[in-house]
């Protein structure tokens, strides 16, 4: 029998021991024991924490709760309460007093007034032409016809009648000098005789304030200013004041004529 040589065997046992992690001189067996009690010990699994119950919330404010709890306003409630501002306004509209509704030569004359409002004023007070508010024109002149007269011939007629004074001459406050006070535009031929009284009958009477009530105006009213003036109808049919019953409007201004002191009879 053959011997195993000596550094062959030694050869051996360390390669056993360097695979089964023993000595050379212990069994190979033995080695996966070792290892295993040298092996750290796996820790014991830890028992999961037990969850924490949430604190309770805070009750709400009275004022949270008690808007939380309002009932709220139906979908087919919007509608009413929108309109709620018309009917608020119709309501005002329907309780105020409305003013006097003005009609016939007052009513046009009101419109026609702008083409004058920028010499004597919105409200008559006056400017570039003199002031016709506060009764003023009223002053000027007493009758009605005088005042158409003027408006409709203007100061150039008048100056070239050599009128020197317009208007009554004996007026309150002093008299009114032809071509004192700016230029009186003559307005024949530019409005229509029907629109001249109307202005004419504005100025006195919404402006001037004559009162159509009074024993002074009243008779001058019904005649020439009134919704219903057949004199006012009269030129709105076709009259003018070149007709003989309006002479004391229409007789164009001469020099040496009595007009030139009172116009109006």
């Amino acid at each position: 029998m053959t011997e195993i040589p000596e550094h062959l065997l030694k050869r051996s046992k360390d390669r056993r021991s360097a695979m089964g992690g023993g000595s050379a001189d212990e069994p190979a067996s033995s080695a996966p024991a070792k290892a295993a009690a040298a092996a750290p010990a796996t820790p014991a699994r830890a028992e999961a924490p037990k969850p924490v119950a949430a604190p309770a919330p805070k009750p709400d404010p009275a004022y949270v709760r008690a808007a939380k709890e309002r009932r709220k306003i139906p979908f087919w409630a919007m509608l009413p309460l929108s309109l709620l501002p018309v009917w608020a306004w119709m309501y005002v509209r329907s309780v105020q007093d409305h003013p006097e509704k003005v009609e016939g030569p007052r009513a046009v004359g009101e419109v026609i007034y702008g083409k004058c409002a920028g010499c004597h004023g919105a409200a008559g007070g006056g400017g570039a032409g003199r002031q016709l508010s506060n009764e003023e024109v009223l002053k000027t002149f007493p009758a009605i016809e005088d005042q158409a007269r003027w408006m409709e011939f203007g100061t150039e007629k008048y100056k070239a009648a050599g009128i020197a004074i317009y208007g009554n001459p004996n007026r309150e406050g002093g008299v009114h000098n032809t071509g004192s006070y700016g230029v009186m535009p003559g307005w024949k031929g530019e409005l229509t005789d029907a629109e001249i009284l109307a202005v004419t009958c504005y100025v006195r009477y919404d402006i001037g304030g004559a009162d159509p009530a009074s024993t002074t105006y009243a008779a001058e009213y019904e005649k020439w200013c009134n919704a219903e003036s057949p004199e006012y109808a009269a030129l709105k049919e076709g009259k003018t004041f070149g007709d003989p019953e309006f002479a004391a409007i229409g007789t164009e201004p001469k020099a040496g004529s009595d007009k030139a002191l009172t116009m109006g009879g």
